[in-house]
C-alpha cells in the first residue's frame, strides 16, 4: 500500500501544513483528473497502450472568464510547453482553467477546453477569445503518444470533475504516465500555512513530476538516490515538470512570478539542475482578489509588501519539494509502451533510508 511523504515520517522544512496538505488547502481552488490507461504493452504503436490523462486545477469556483486572477510564470528550461503563459507573462492574469496533459496531446486538450467554455458561457469566442493555460510533459517511455489517446471526453471529465477536498495522487490524470528521478511518478500535491501582517494565508502546490536523474535525488538532504540505486528502467529520459502554485495571499501579478520563481528552487533542492531537454515551468496565482474583465472604475490594490514575502517564498520551496516526494510516496509500478517498466519507489527502504541518516520520527 502506497503512502504520502509525512505517513512516513519524511517532512519537508518547518511550516505547518493545511489541513489535507494539498493545493486545495486554498480556499477556492478545485482539481478534477481523468486517468486515460488501458491496453497490454504489446500492441503496435498508435493503437496503444494508453498510460496518460488530464488534471485540471481551477483558481476559484466562479466564473472565471470573467473574474480572472492575478499570476506570474517562470521557466526554469524551456524544453517543453505551457500553452497561455504569453498572456500571463503580459497581463499577470489568468482566465481560463490550468490543463495537465502529455506532450502531444497539448492540441487537443487546448482545443476540448475552448469548446467546454463555450458550451458554458455565450460570451466566450464572441466578447473575446479563450486561451486556455495547458501545460505538458512527455510520458512516451509509457504511454503510446503517437496513438493520441486522450479525447474530448477525458478532457470535459477532468474539468466536470474537479472539486475541492482531497487530492488524487500518484497514476492519476495526467501523471498516468510519468517518471521523476527514475522512478514512477506522476501527480503530487502539498500545502503550508503562512502569517504575514499577522494574517494566516495558504500556499498550496501542484505537481506533473517526469524530470531528474536518479543519482541526484535527494529528500531532505539525504542522498536517497544514491542510496537506492536499483530499480532502474531501461531508458533514462530527461523528462519535464510543471508547477501549479495557489495563494490565497493579496499578491501582485509580479509578486506572484517572485512565487513561481521560488518553485524552481524546491526542484533543485530535490536535485533538478534544469537538464537541457527537461521542461520546467512554472506557474502561481493569487485567489485573494477576482479582477473582472471590464473595469468600469480604478480598482483597488491591496498587497503584502516586499519586505513580508520570505516566510511565502520559503513556503513555496517546500511545498513544491515535498509535493514531488508525494507524487513518488504515492506513484505504483507501471507497465507500458513495449513492455517499459517504472518501478515504485520502495517506500520501506526509502523510509529506513531517512531513518539511517537522521530523518524520520524514530530519528527525532
Amino acid at each position: 500500500m502506497r503512502a504520502r511523504a509525512r505517513d512516513l515520517g519524511i517532512t519537508i522544512g518547518t511550516l505547518s501544513v493545511g489541513p489535507l496538505n494539498a493545493i486545495t488547502d486554498v480556499p477556492g481552488v478545485r482539481v478534477g483528473h481523468c486517468t486515460v490507461s488501458w491496453g497490454e504493452p504489446d500492441l503496435a504503436v498508435g493503437e496503444g497502450p494508453a498510460r496518460t490523462g488530464v488534471t485540471a486545477i481551477f483558481p476559484h469556483g466562479g466564473d472565471l472568464f470573467h473574474e480572472r486572477v492575478a499570476a506570474g510564470a517562470f521557466v526554469a528550461n524551456g524544453c517543453g510547453e505551457l500553452a497561455g503563459i504569453t498572456p500571463i507573462r503580459e497581463w499577470g492574469l489568468i482566465e481560463t482553467p490550468i490543463l495537465l496533459t502529455n506532450s502531444q496531446s497539448l492540441g487537443a486538450v487546448y482545443d476540448a477546453t475552448v469548446r467546454w467554455m463555450m458550451a458554458r458561457d455565450p460570451a466566450v469566442g464572441i466578447e473575446d477569445a479563450a486561451m486556455p493555460i495547458v501545460g505538458e510533459c512527455d510520458d512516451s517511455m509509457l504511454n503510446d503518444m503517437r496513438g493520441m489517446h486522450v479525447e474530448r471526453e477525458h478532457v470535459f471529465t477532468a474539468l466536470d470533475s474537479a472539486s475541492g477536498g482531497p487530492v488524487a495522487e500518484g497514476c492519476v490524470g495526467a501523471g498516468t504516465g510519468m517518471t521523476c528521478f527514475d522512478f514512477k511518478a506522476g501527480i503530487g500535491t502539498s500545502s503550508r500555512v503562512v502569517t504575514v501582517h499577522g494574517v494566516g494565508y495558504t500556499v498550496g502546490v501542484l505537481v506533473l513530476a517526469n524530470f531528474g536523474d536518479r543519482r541526484r535525488l535527494s529528500i531532505d538532504g539525504v542522498p536517497v538516490g544514491r542510496e537506492i540505486a536499483d530499480l532502474m528502467p531501461e531508458d533514462h529520459v530527461e523528462g519535464s515538470c510543471i508547477v501549479v502554485l495557489a495563494t490565497d495571499a493579496p499578491l501582485s501579478a509580479l509578486q506572484c512570478r517572485r512565487m513561481a520563481t521560488r518553485c524552481s528552487l524546491g526542484l533543485a533542492a530535490l536535485g533538478s539542475y534544469a537538464a537541457d531537454c527537461s521542461g520546467e515551468i512554472m506557474v502561481a496565482f493569487s485567489t485573494a482578489e477576482r479582477i473582472p474583465r471590464v473595469s468600469p472604475a480604478l480598482l483597488p490594490a491591496t498587497r503584502v509588501g516586499n519586505d513580508d514575502l520570505g516566510e511565502l517564498f520559503e513556503a513555496a520551496v517546500d511545498t513544491t519539494a515535498e509535493s514531488v516526494v508525494n507524487a513518488l510516496c504515492m506513484a505504483e509500478t507501471t507497465v507500458g509502451r513495449g513492455g517499459a517498466v517504472s518501478h515504485a519507489i520502495p517506500l520501506d527502504r526509502l523510509a529506513a533510508t531517512m531513518l539511517r541518516f537522521g530523518r524520520g520520527p524514530l530519528a527525532r
